[in-house]
């Protein structure tokens, strides 16, 4: 089994930490769907707490596993045609390579990016081309074994002949729980994560940040978090962290295909101000 690509070092503490926090839109719509010919159809629509706008997307996917190949095609309420175009084990066995472009009618706007991964048993590399802005490029590469990953990213600027970012990243990865260490932004933040599978119903994880730019003057941050699952088709999550942000959210599987999230975030440093918020997601599926 390949090692996780770069940015998925710390995925499982970060999932726990950020997904599935349904405060961050006040309302949120989902509705997948598949279509005989095995196109699957997702629309996606979410309110913004500040402004109220709505903003969503249609995207229509379709994937022919015997060749690889996997067509992508949405349109977004910013006017913006997306397209991307898989080609997975197709060209070289753990070689997926994926072709993205971008349309803008309103403004002629036009975008294409070309990524590459490489997985093997023991190492994971991908390779980012900007084809128009630049042109740029953003590698990394992650090496495990036994469980110990270790990984480095750089970004290039083509035109400019210079190196615009640089990270690495250190780790330790079995089922039961995972530990990693993160240097980002030209080793300027440094995070540190833990997550831990306590049981088949507990979750529990924390991680803790420190710019080095903003030296004691930005002190640390800290975030921890907890998922507990209620039963098959239900599940309450929690988090805090050193700002006194609380958030809360609860996931009930109403019926096959229909899903119910509830999320709250309260500021406990301001209760009696309106610095809280709530979210409501709906997921539907067919």
């Amino acid at each position: 089994m390949a090692p996780p690509a770069f940015s998925d070092i710390a995925k499982s503490s970060n999932d726990l930490l950020t997904r599935d926090f349904y405060h961050t839109a006040s309302a949120n719509l989902e509705v997948k769907s598949k279509a005989p010919n095995g196109v699957a159809f997702t629309v996606k629509g979410k309110s913004d707490h500040k402004t109220g706008a709505i903003v969503g997307q249609i995207e229509a996917k379709y994937t022919d596993k015997p060749t690889g190949l996997t067509l992508t095609q949405a349109w977004t309420t910013f006017n913006a045609l997306d397209t991307k175009i898989e080609l997975d084990n197709t060209i070289a066995n753990g070689l997926k390579a994926e072709v993205l472009t971008q349309f803008l009618p309103s403004s002629k706007g036009k975008g294409a990016k070309l990524n590459l991964h490489f997985r093997q048993p023991l190492f994971h590399a991908r390779a980012f081309f900007d084809l128009l802005k630049g042109p740029s490029f953003n590698g990394d590469a992650v090496i495990g074994h036994d469980g110990f990953l270790a990984g480095a990213e750089v970004g290039y600027d083509v035109e400019g002949g210079k190196i615009t970012k640089y990270s690495a990243a250190v780790g330790y990865s079995v089922p039961e729980y995972t530990a990693a260490i993160t240097a980002t932004n030209n080793l300027n933040v440094f995070a540190t994560s833990y997550y831990h599978r306590v049981n088949a119903q507990v979750e529990a994880g924390a991680k803790a940040t420190w710019d080095a730019k903003s030296g004691n003057a930005g002190g640390v941050g800290l975030e921890i978090a907890s998922k507990y699952k209620l039963d098959p088709n239900a599940f309450v999550k929690a988090k805090v962290n050193n700002q006194g942000i609380a958030a809360l959210a609860y996931s009930q599987v109403l019926r096959p295909g229909v899903t119910l999230g509830l999320g709250a975030s309260i500021d406990t440093q301001r209760l009696a101000e309106p610095a809280h918020k709530v979210g409501l997601n709906f997921v539907f599926e067919s």
